[in-house]
């Protein structure tokens, strides 16, 4: 016997379009959603239907507001938050394992597809880690690596390779911030300087090596540290620094 099929609601059915958009990569994952005036205008919606929408993807995991930024795609499926969730509950060692395995195919990917424009980014955003270095800026030096990677990731051409990264990057808190230290950081700025080379060089194998080498370090780093619970869980850790006075 059939089953009576379910109407949806206006909200719903604006929500499944936009759903499809990113499913079907016309959205992609970290690229900003267009203003409210012309979504309004794509969908026919009012701006209360629209923003429901927004809202109730938002819940699900597929879209991320910014405070004063906009929205972003941040998944692009429901699976998503899921994952990130399960990264939480992975050891430090566990994640960056992961990483590593994740930067060295991107890597190799990137010196294969990378074209001029993505150098040029991956170029500037070391010159802006550089900088940092010398204003002994931790959050500074952090933001701009992450963009480095990220860049390194979107050259990659490959899309769930660039998802899966960012799963990892917004589920771990801003590890490097508790590394800082000029002469480790120079160390870091000298490898990628290198790792860039050998992608404008399409050198596969002496990115994978780059890669390799500054992850073992960072790896090396929580194994001997304490005090940064570099084994425990993310979240086992978050909820002992909470307790303490």
């Amino acid at each position: 016997m059939l089953k009576q099929t379910k109407r949806l609601t206006l909200v719903e059915q604006v929500a499944e379009q936009i759903e499809g958009l990113i499913a079907s990569g016309q959205w992609a994952v970290g690229t900003k959603v267009p203003p409210e005036p012309e979504l309004m205008e794509q969908l026919q919606v009012s701006r209360n239907t629209l923003r429901e929408a927004i809202r109730a993807l938002t819940h699900a995991g597929l879209l991320k507001t910014r405070q004063g930024d906009g929205t972003y795609v941040s998944s692009s499926s429901a699976l998503g938050p899921v994952l990130k969730k399960r990264i939480q509950r992975s050891s430090w060692l566990e994640t960056l394992e992961v990483r590593h395995a994740l930067e060295k195919e991107a890597a190799s990917l990137s010196a294969e597809r990378r074209d001029e424009e993505d150098l040029e980014r991956m170029a500037y955003c070391l010159e802006q880690c550089k900088e940092a270095i010398h204003r002994t800026d931790a959050d500074g030096y952090a933001h701009w690596d992450m963009e480095f990677h990220q860049a390194i990731f979107a050259s990659s051409r490959n899309g769930l390779l660039i998802e899966l990264y960012d799963y990892i990057s917004d589920s771990v808190p801003p590890i490097l911030v508790d590394m800082f230290n000029r002469d480790r950081f120079h160390g870091f700025h000298d490898n990628h300087a290198r790792l860039l080379e050998a992608i404008k060089e399409q050198d596969s194998a002496k990115a994978v090596e780059m890669v390799h080498q500054y992850i073992g370090e960072t790896q090396q780093h929580f194994q001997n540290e304490d005090t940064t619970g570099g084994l425990e869980q993310h979240g086992t850790n978050q909820q002992n620094n909470e307790s303490r006075p």
